[in-house]
């Protein structure tokens, strides 16, 4: 039998905080919820053509066969509520969350299912207390028939849902575009637990210890992400909260958590004191605390503590053998691993821009700390990447130099610890810059066996998309790329995540989207070098040719050497098809060959 389908517009209505209202007045709750369907939002349904498809017990799934008259609905029934619910306590306040999409739906009986469905389920989910979010497809359709407001709410990753969706927000009682805006969107719990560690607070005064304590915070998120039950917020969004203090709740409803991690770190003389405390976000519950005095020299030994007691406090099921798992080689000399800390910083500012100087700074600071420790693993770390940036932004004096030190390194830090991810991906990169495409697939192993180790790791992440991308695997590519933005909810930058969606929206032939990600990524770091050469291939595959040339001109007097060597058959590219078709557009954007060059291959 042929499924019946057809276009409609999904209203998913949900009661906000129904499970705490409940608990604290059931019998109240449901009377309450039962006069308001009553008297505000069943007659406002049936007086814009809609029906009720089902029924949950705080929800209810809406099918309107004009999406103006759902828009219009859901707004009328946002702000009779908010104007009936004036003078409730808030405590004892109903309000919902409505989300509504318009696209095509599989009937079944009275019953409807699809994406369509979906969208609209997943954007209730993000919508604010009496608030209302649609998609970019119900936006175009209601934006010049309703007086109704809107405000941009950006791309967001939807669970389960394969592309980023464009949402637009509405507010009941807000005049001011602005302040829509500004208000958070609403990031669902995980299935599993999740948890965000704050950075620790610097009570040493003493502003040359925030290397330290940084590191000891970040020493604690990687700790935490090797276990794979866990979803880590990634350093970038925990970081973003720096300097501030922060209301625990609040940072749960931003980055999507049920835990979260805060605490501090005094030292004085050869002594430290750690404290740190788990907090429930939900209840703001205090689910673990503890404090440690110890010798300077047993610091690692404090934060391996600290992990595990938090593990254990919110996944009990972890057993011991995982927690040793997560135990990895570690600097004896603290003062080695503070120069190795300002390194590897140095090492990830040149990777956003061309700059020797910092390059050089890093290796000459990582240089610094192997020498008083030559087993510190972190400084062979940040002395890979800053050869990495060197190579690949194309300002190595010396690329066979370059590479033999960027290779030494990476094979000491394997010696050092066979099980750090970071030690796998960096020798997956090394086949990246030397070019090697027959090796491509060892690559990948070396990727895929670091994101085994760290899956929460958004630097590996990104290589192992991009490599996916690399050999043809783009819809895989882009999963990747969508995980690395769902952990840095909160980053101030996310233009390699951008990057690498434009690099395999390239490769699946997505111009306009890849165009659309490029350009994101730029506008967080205007001087990311990749980004530019993804904005101008898109460009010409989406047939923009004069914005394509104008985008070369910036790129090339950005990275001269860079572009260069692209115009002359470099590629990040191994499968055939999408190498040559990405240097050939290149070459047309550069006016090195025809436009028409382009028609065959897009």
């Amino acid at each position: 039998m042929t499924e019946q389908r057809r276009l409609a517009a999904i209203v998913s209505a949900d009661v906000a905080g129904y499970s705490r209202l409940m608990g604290r007045d059931e019998s109240g709750t449901l009377a309450a919820l039962k006069a308001m369907r009553q008297e505000v939002v069943d007659p406002a349904i049936t007086s814009h053509g809609g029906r009720v498809v089902k029924t949950t017990g705080d929800g209810l799934l809406l099918e309107f066969p004009s999406v103006v008259n759902a828009v219009r609905c859901a707004v009328e029934v946002q702000t009779l509520i908010a104007e009936h619910s004036d003078e409730v306590p808030d405590d004892r306040r109903i309000a919902f969350r409505i989300g509504i999409n318009l696209g095509d739906i599989i009937v079944e009986g009275d019953d409807i299912f699809g994406d369509g469905v979906n969208i609209a389920a997943r954007l209730q989910e993000i919508a604010p207390s009496g608030g209302i979010c649609i998609s970019s497809r119900v936006h175009d359709d209601v934006r010049d028939r309703l007086e109704a407001t809107f405000v941009d709410g950006g791309t967001q990753l939807l669970k389960n849902i394969v592309r980023p969706v464009q949402v637009w927000r509405w507010q009941a009682g807000t005049a001011d575009p602005a302040q829509i805006a500004s208000a958070p969107i609403t990031l669902p719990l995980p299935d599993k637990p999740s948890i965000a560690v704050l950075p620790f607070q610097n009570m040493s005064g003493d502003q040359e210890q925030e290397y330290f304590v940084d590191g000891v915070t970040e020493d604690i998120i990687t700790e935490l992400s090797r276990f794979h039950s866990l979803f880590v917020i990634a350093r970038n969004s925990s970081f973003s909260y720096k300097g501030k203090s922060p209301d625990v709740r609040q940072v749960g409803r931003d980055l999507g958590v049920r835990y979260v991690l805060e605490g501090s770190i005094r030292k004085s003389a050869n002594r430290i004191r750690v404290t740190g405390q788990l907090v429930d976000s939900v209840t703001g519950n205090h689910i673990w605390a503890e404090r440690y005095d110890r010798v300077l020299e047993d610091v690692f030994a404090v934060q391996e503590e600290v992990t595990q007691a938090v593990v254990a406090a919110i996944a009990p099921q972890i057993e011991l053998a995982e927690q040793l798992k997560a135990a990895r080689q570690r600097p004896e000399n603290l003062t080695a691993y503070e120069i190795a800390l300002r390194a590897y910083a140095h090492a990830l500012e040149g990777r956003d821009k061309v700059d020797r100087e910092i390059v050089d700074i890093a290796i000459r600071e990582a240089k610094e700390a192997l020498s008083i420790d030559p087993s510190c693993v972190l400084a062979l770390h940040a002395l890979c990447v800053a050869h990495s940036n060197a190579l690949y932004t194309q300002v190595a004096d010396d690329r066979e130099h370059a590479l033999k030190e960027v290779t030494r390194a990476v094979e000491r830090a394997m010696e050092l610890d066979g099980t750090n991810a970071m030690s796998f991906a960096q020798r997956a990169i090394i086949v990246l810059l030397s070019g090697q495409l027959d090796r491509y697939p060892d690559a990948l192993v070396d990727a895929r066996r670091a994101h085994e180790l760290n899956p929460n790791d958004t630097f590996v992440l990104r290589l192992l998309g991009t490599l996916e991308a690399a050999v043809g695997q783009h819809e895989q590519a882009l999963k990747y790329g969508k995980q690395v933005l769902r952990l840095n909810p909160r980053q101030a930058r996310n233009h390699m995540a951008y990057s690498l969606m434009a690099f395999a929206s390239f490769g699946a032939k997505n111009y306009r989207e890849g165009v659309d990600w490029a350009a994101r990524a730029l506008n967080d770091m205007a001087t990311y070098v990749p980004a530019h050469n993804n904005l101008i291939v898109c460009l010409v595959g989406s047939g923009e040719i004069d914005k394509a040339r104008t985008a070369f001109d910036v790129g090339r007097a950005l990275a001269p050497q860079y572009f260069k060597t692209r115009l002359d058959g470099t590629s990040s590219y191994a499968q055939p098809s999408d190498r040559s078709r990405a240097i050939t557009f290149l070459r047309i954007a550069a006016g090195l060959e025809d436009p028409s060059a382009a028609e065959g291959l897009r």
